[in-house]
């Protein structure tokens, strides 16, 4: 899926996750999944998960809140594909840098 936005760095940077020396905590995890579907996908516009799917919750507001809002302009659109790739970059570089 990453090979598709033909960022040679962001597809290095997804497969460098699945390598952590450590298993990175839920809230990680939803970062790194919220930047990575901001990074291939854009804004989300789906509709959130029922309140029993809590799995699903978690990852749509992880995705979503990389989307800005803005009252007055209600169609204003987000972080940019190639800022949120920019974003998992750093994030995955800064994660391989823990112990």
């Amino acid at each position: 899926m990453a090979e598709a936005t033909g960022n040679p760095e962001f597809i290095t940077a997804a497969e460098a996750v699945k390598g952590l020396s450590y298993k990175p905590n839920n809230e990680e995890l939803l970062t790194l999944y919220g930047l990575f579907k901001q990074s291939i996908v854009g804004d989300n516009d789906t509709p959130r998960p029922g309140m029993f799917d809590l799995q699903g919750r978690a990852k749509h507001d992880a995705w979503t809140k990389n989307k800005v809002s803005v009252p007055t302009v209600p169609a204003c659109p987000g972080m940019s594909k190639e800022d949120a790739q920019a974003k998992y970059i750093a994030y995955v570089k800064e994660l391989q840098a823990k112990p």
